[in-house]
This record gives C-alpha cells, sequence and structure tokens, in this order.
C-alpha cells in the first residue's frame, strides 16, 4: 500500500481536505453607520406594518356590519359586495394581514439584529439580520412573481374573452 501512495501522490492527496484560503469581508465604520440607519429606518418601517395589520384585523372583524350597513343605505340590488358576504370579505382581509404582518415582522427582527450586530461588533447577530434581510426580499419576490403571473394570466383571459365576445356578435 505505501509503494502505491509513493508511486501515485494525487491519490492521497485528493481525499484529504484541502485548505482553502478564506476571504474576510472588512466592516467599516462608514458600513456600520450604513448598517445602524438603516436598521433604524427598518424598525420604524416595522411598526408602522404592525400597526397597519392591526387596523386590517379591525377592518376585517367588521365587515359583517359594513355589507349590512351598506345594504340598508344602498340596497341589496345595487351591492355588489352583498352577493359576497361579509364571511367572505373578514378571511380576505384577514389573509391580507397576515401576508403584511410576516413581511414587517422580518423587518423587526432584521432591526433588532443589525443594531446589535453594530453596538455590540456581534458577528452572529449580523449574520441573522442578513438571513432577515434575505427573507424578506425573497417572499416579496415570490409575491412579485405570482402578482405578475396572475395580471398576465389576467390580461390573456381578457383577451380571450374579448376574441370569444367578437366571435358570438358575427
Amino acid at each position: 500500500m505505501e509503494d502505491f501512495e509513493k508511486e501515485n501522490p494525487e491519490e492521497t492527496t485528493q481525499n484529504e481536505p484541502q485548505e482553502v484560503e478564506e476571504v474576510l469581508l472588512t466592516v467599516t465604520e462608514d458600513i456600520r453607520s450604513y448598517i445602524y440607519e438603516t436598521a433604524r429606518w427598518t424598525k420604524f418601517l416595522s411598526i408602522v406594518g404592525f400597526v397597519l395589520t392591526g387596523i386590517m384585523i379591525l377592518v376585517s372583524f367588521s365587515a359583517g356590519a359594513l355589507i349590512s350597513t351598506m345594504n340598508d343605505r344602498v340596497g341589496v340590488a345595487n351591492n355588489p359586495w352583498a352577493a359576497l358576504g361579509g364571511g367572505f370579505l373578514t378571511v380576505v382581509f384577514l389573509l391580507s394581514a397576515l401576508l403584511y404582518f410576516y413581511p414587517s415582522l422580518l423587518l423587526f427582527k432584521y432591526a433588532n439584529s443589525a443594531k446589535q450586530a453594530v453596538l455590540f461588533g456581534d458577528q452572529p447577530a449580523l449574520s441573522a439580520a442578513m438571513g432577515k434581510m434575505k427573507s424578506f426580499f425573497k417572499f416579496w419576490g415570490i409575491i412579485t412573481i405570482t402578482v405578475l403571473g396572475l395580471y398576465i394570466i389576467s390580461f390573456l383571459l381578457g383577451v380571450v374573452a374579448y376574441l370569444g365576445a367578437g366571435n358570438v356578435a358575427s
């Protein structure tokens, strides 16, 4: 076996872990100030998001009363929302609130971790902050792709409906 290793040194070095040069990023004072300022604005935006989420939840539970009041004033025949019902609108508003709460939570966690990282030189906190920011942008990227897909489908259905209506009228 030793003769084989002497004749083929490549065989033995391929299985051994190779040392990889580690590239370290340097966080300068400018970068620290940018992260700290970003954390402050992010915390503000997350708190506004939490407040708006709370308002959405309150509106969702009053959707039934709102529909009822609209029916009394406008009349059921003229109210397109009456067909959906208060329960449907409650669910839609609650889902919207949940959809808005999650990115606000990610922003809040980012702000806290980033502030801790900058103030105390805490590398794990900076890593956690960047992970939260990645999740935030990934979430909004997926939402954007979904909305764009729905727009494209709506456009195509509109074109098909237009062409179908043209054929019926002929």
